[in-house]
């Protein structure tokens, strides 16, 4: 099974990337099942039913988030109503929506994906390491399900090494989102899962993690804030990875980076 799965969008910029490449990189990758974060997708800040149908109609199989999920608070109402939306799997029970779901992929493959958040640095949530392990316990890969996609959504480096540490030969893919820079480390692990610390952000790099400069910059150095965030708008950088799958036994045989347009260097697949 050949899997995609973007990084964090980020505004109309992030957007629009995924709008002109996703279509040709289904062709091109013959891509059986794609997974993107969306948390951003709204003007920065979390994603909105009509975002949610323009990523369906795109080609996106599943939606997952983070800490910006309920940022526009027509989602509260709209999550339950849409099992392909997922936020944070650690969110305290009670919390609207899912953080798992078992979808199918283009030629029927169950795909199990996974959205976690971290704890470090973030929103103090359940404990993700035992979450997703008490999760895991109903689905053995390669019988249950043909993949398992995971997205942790944190800040800290650290933080989601462990995570590929424990789920290593337990899932398919363990890859990170939140930071938005792409991290240099992808690799297959010693137990035949892929990993990425963190994926990057769809969006527009001349920028401070996707937001215009003026206004982060002058947080930064005066400590008061003068305006609000606003997302850049130049041309972005699509940013993920592909992932190439066992389809006897659900785990990676390949995960490459991919990068395309925007400031970033190029990377597409071989």
């Amino acid at each position: 099974m050949n899997i995609l799965i973007f990084g964090d969008i980020v505004g109309k910029a992030g957007r629009k990337a995924v709008f002109d490449h996703l279509p040709t990189l289904r062709e091109k990758l013959k891509i059986d099942f794609v997974v993107a974060n969306g948390e951003n997708a709204a003007h920065g800040f979390g994603i909105t039913e009509q975002i949610c149908a323009s990523m369906y109609e795109l080609g996106v199989d599943v939606i997952t988030t983070g800490n910006h999920i309920w940022d526009q608070r027509e989602i509260m109402n709209y999550i339950d109503n849409d099992p392909r939306l997922l936020r944070p799997l650690n969110f305290p029970k009670g919390t609207p929506g899912a953080g798992l779901g078992v979808y199918f992929s283009a030629k029927g493959k169950r795909v199990l994906v996974l959205n976690l958040m971290g704890c470090l640095f973030m929103d103090s949530l359940d404990d993700p390491f035992a979450k997703v392990q008490e999760s895991l316990k109903d689905f053995d890969l390669g019988v249950d399900v043909d993949a398992i996609i995971v997205d942790f959504h944190g800040e800290a480096s650290s933080e989601k090494q462990a995570m590929g540490c424990i789920l290593d030969g337990l899932v398919t893919v363990i890859i990170g989102t939140h930071t938005h820079v792409p991290t240099a480390d992808h690799q297959v692990l010693p137990k035949g899962s892929a990993y990425q610390t963190d994926i990057g952000m769809t969006g527009d790099y001349n920028s401070v993690i996707g937001m215009k400069k003026e206004v982060a910059v002058e947080r930064f150095m005066t400590k008061v804030s003068k305006g609000r965030l606003e997302p850049a708008e130049g041309p972005a950088t699509l940013c993920g990875v592909f992932v190439e799958t066992d389809d006897l036994t659900g785990l990676a045989n390949k995960i490459s980076p991919l990068r395309i347009g925007g400031s970033l260097s190029q990377v597409l697949p071989a």
